[in-house]
């Protein structure tokens, strides 16, 4: 049974799974939810996503959702497919595991405020307030000063082979531009690092949205 991946097209964790769909090279079906009717809160969506967000796959009646969590599967489901991505090893597993901590905590929290504020507000009929992006931007750059010291001793955040906590960043760190935001081009190795993982063919091919690939 083909793997099907049930989100939005545009939507930032739709995205994050399909990255990590297409480094494994793991065919799937895309099922669009269509937001503006409300297709995320109807009763047959939130059976299968009981808080009514966007994505959840179906992989052989698995289901499951949560972005992180579906990317962490994906890459232990099909560890013959495409890099590792999740470290086998305990000790490369452990410093995985610490590289997606920071992801979310030292950058997600942040960069998703400033893109919320400028990009997902306005969408929604409200209006940016620019204070609230400003000290988002300036506490990301403080975070990004530390990942600048740790891509400086290293090619990627858990060590020197690109696994998921790498690929977490992409969908909403490529939004910082649209938001206002040269940030991640500001500081040498992370600039380095995000040209590296922003240019990887996985990112190319949903960049501009998701579709399916069986």
């Amino acid at each position: 049974m083909i793997l099907k991946l049930y989100g939005s097209p545009i939507s930032t964790c739709t995205r994050r799974v399909a990255i990590v769909l297409h480094e494994k090279a793991v065919p799937f079906e895309f099922i669009e939810i269509n937001f503006s009717k409300g297709e995320h809160k109807s009763p047959a969506f939130c059976e299968k996503q009981p808080f009514g967000q966007v994505p959840y796959i179906d992989d052989d009646g698995l289901i499951l959702y949560e972005s992180r969590a579906i990317c962490r599967y994906i890459a232990a489901n099909y560890p013959e497919k495409g890099p590792a991505l999740l470290p086998a090893e305990k000790k490369a597993n452990a410093l995985f595991e610490q590289a997606a901590s920071v992801e979310l905590n030292n950058f997600n929290e942040f960069a998703h405020r400033a893109v919320f504020e400028m990009i997902v507000k306005p969408m929604l009929g409200g209006t940016p307030n620019k204070a609230v992006f400003d000290e988002s931007i300036a506490t990301l750059d403080k975070k990004l000063d530390v990942y600048d010291m740790i891509l400086g001793k290293q090619k990627y955040l858990a060590g020197d082979q690109i696994t998921l906590a790498d690929l977490f960043h992409l969908p909403v760190g490529s939004r910082l531009p649209v938001a206002g935001s040269s940030i991640l081009e500001t500081k040498p190795n992370v600039a380095r690092w995000w040209k590296d993982i922003s240019s990887r063919p996985s990112w190319q091919a949903v960049k501009d949205g998701v579709v399916g690939t069986a």
